[in-house]
């Protein structure tokens, strides 16, 4: 193709984006979150750790869907897993059983059980939100209570009673009441502290805050006379994610189990974003000594091929007895698409070796964002467990949180115009945080050194083009 070709080729392309574009502002709603953005791409295809443009621009992945394609784009054994149960059984109604469900929830449930010894069992749904909601019913049926305890920039989902465990108030603002809100707890956040204390000398002390609150019945929370609390569970994130992949002190978690158990309040553990090795390990509460009681997971299950979520439970939660036929229901819960992709993921975690080698990546990746931090007072924090991994991005005194660069630096990776190696290119990059100042780095957990180098490069290039727009 010569030169002229190529010259009209980006014009009609460009066009053709235009008119689709008009379209999707008549015609879409602007309810989801593609609008966060200054300049809307349209993707054509994607494979590994990068998505390509309609013009063939590539730009590496950073964040792979929120963590939901742990295992790279166009995954071809995943894919082919796909493809069978497409020509074998594509369609069942959830109601009856077919083999790849049998084994995914047996796999899943001793592998989980030989984590935490301990029997329980695995209930299957469609997304995050939705396997909230089936835990959500497993502890008011067991506790018998609505109430629970979440964390302050925990994220839980944005059905209804998702919203009601997530702590920001503009995800319920527009809704009307939540009676059923639950009660937002400091998380253990020591790089902007919530009490301003620092963690060598703290001796944990929000921690203790939480303790107490069961001192006295006049903290609304427990009647000293019988014992009991009004909270039924404590929902956690092991590592935050939207609130920006945040890691909590290594006894923070083992200290809040025991103050549970003390008043027999369940731990919920949502790892939607963290499960399947994202941070090192199957789950991300493994890095914290502590069993949980429920287990929500998603996302990478499938590698976003086809959805599926679930939760785990402990056998007093979820046996036929205290949770029989009907408790809950979904038409797609143990979709056979999304059992098979899924059946597929777990062998090939089976026969990989990610508890070695994403520790090693993240490790490196950290080492190098360290790096780049020494010449960039505006990275005011790099830090992270495994392949999730943080960038706060901050004013020059390398704290007061600066969203303006971090939203100008979102904007300049997907322009596609970074320029490194001699080759346009695109960067993508998602945003967390409490200040909305965080890059949540969540890239394949098959991404190369290379790659990491180069991710590196780019991001150091769309920073420095930040500060000088911003300047």
């Amino acid at each position: 193709m010569n030169q002229k070709q190529k010259v009209s080729k980006k014009s009609s392309l460009k066009s053709r984006d235009d008119e689709l574009l008009k379209l999707e502002a008549e015609y879409c709603s602007w309810g989801d979150t593609v609008h966060y953005a200054e300049k809307l791409n349209i993707f054509s295809r994607s494979e590994g750790i990068y998505l390509y443009d309609r013009e063939g621009t590539e730009y590496l992945d950073l964040q792979m869907w929120y963590s939901a394609a742990n295992f790279g784009y166009k995954n071809e054994r995943l894919n082919n897993a796909l493809k069978r149960q497409l020509d074998k059984l594509p369609q069942l109604a959830c109601q009856y059983l077919h083999e790849e469900k049998i084994l995914l929830a047996t796999k899943l449930s001793q592998r989980i059980g030989m984590i935490f010894e301990e029997k329980g069992r695995v209930h299957f749904n469609v997304g995050g939100s939705a396997a909230v909601e089936d835990s959500l019913k497993i502890v008011r049926s067991y506790s018998g209570k609505n109430l629970v305890f979440a964390f302050m920039g925990g994220y839980h989902g944005r059905t209804l009673a998702a919203s009601a465990i997530t702590s920001s108030y503009r995800y319920r603002e527009k809704f009307g009441h939540f009676s059923d809100r639950a009660s937002f707890i400091p998380y253990p956040y020591c790089f902007r502290c919530p009490y301003e204390k620092k963690r060598d000398f703290c001796d944990l002390y929000c921690l203790r805050q939480f303790e107490r609150l069961f001192e006295t019945e006049y903290h609304s929370v427990l009647n000293v006379k019988t014992g009991k609390c009004e909270f039924g569970a404590f929902y956690i994130e092991p590592v935050q994610g939207t609130g920006g992949y945040v890691v909590p002190p290594q006894d923070y978690f083992t200290g809040l189990r025991e103050i549970l158990k003390r008043y027999n309040i369940l731990m919920v553990d949502d790892e939607i974003q963290m499960g399947f090795f994202r941070t090192g390990k199957f789950w991300a509460i493994e890095h914290f000594n502590v069993v949980p009681d429920i287990v929500v997971f998603g996302k990478a299950l499938t590698n976003g091929l086809n959805p599926l979520s679930g939760i785990w439970a402990k056998e007093k939660l979820i046996s036929p007895q205290a949770f029989p036929p009907g408790s809950t229901h979904s038409t797609f819960s143990s979709n056979t698409l999304g059992t098979a992709v899924g059946l597929e993921t777990v062998k090939l975690i089976e026969e990989s070796n990610f508890a070695t080698e994403v520790p090693k990546k993240g490790e490196y990746l950290v080492s190098r964002l360290r790096k780049l931090a020494k010449k960039y007072p505006q990275i005011g924090h790099v830090g992270g467990l495994g392949l999730a991994i943080r960038i706060e991005v901050c004013q020059k005194d390398s704290f007061t949180p600066n969203k303006e660069l971090t939203d100008a630096i979102t904007n300049i990776g997907l322009s596609g115009n970074l320029d490194v190696g001699g080759k346009k290119r695109g960067l993508v990059l998602d945003v967390g945080g409490y200040y909305k100042n965080v890059f949540t780095l969540a890239p394949s957990l098959y991404i190369t050194e290379e790659e990491i180098d180069l991710a590196v490069e780019l991001f150091e290039e769309a920073l420095k083009k930040g500060i000088a727009a911003t300047a």
